[in-house]
């Protein structure tokens, strides 16, 4: 079992910049990739960018160059720095990761993009 917790998510003007956090703890030497979706009001949840253990990454067309997904060498945390925020970027974010056997989520961390 692993349990995920994000934070770092809030309200930021068009253009701005936030960084998200999330805490993996439990069984989380059996993770094998890790991530961030996003869903907006009345829409699927969509993938954002997610990291495998050997640190290839793979981003969304929406959010190439835009957003930089990250963990620490101990795959204790993963973040996504978000820069240049769009309005089309709010949504609720979820952490993710896959430990060869299930998928994991965070409770989510809400990002609102507005002037």
């Amino acid at each position: 079992q692993v349990q995920l917790v994000e934070s770092g998510g809030g309200l930021v003007q068009p253009g701005g910049s936030l960084r998200l956090s999330c805490a993996a703890s439990g069984s989380i030497f059996r993770i094998y990739t890790m991530g961030w979706y996003r869903q907006a009001p009345g829409k699927q949840r969509d993938r954002v960018a997610t990291i495998t253990t050997a640190g290839s990454t793979n981003y969304a067309d929406s959010v190439q160059g835009r957003f930089t997904i990250s963990t620490d060498n101990a795959k204790n945390w993963v973040f996504l720095q978000m820069r240049n925020l769009k309005p089309e970027d709010t949504a609720v974010y979820y952490c993710y990761c896959f430990d060869g056997r299930a998928d994991y989520w965070g409770q989510g961390t809400q990002v609102t993009v507005s002037s």
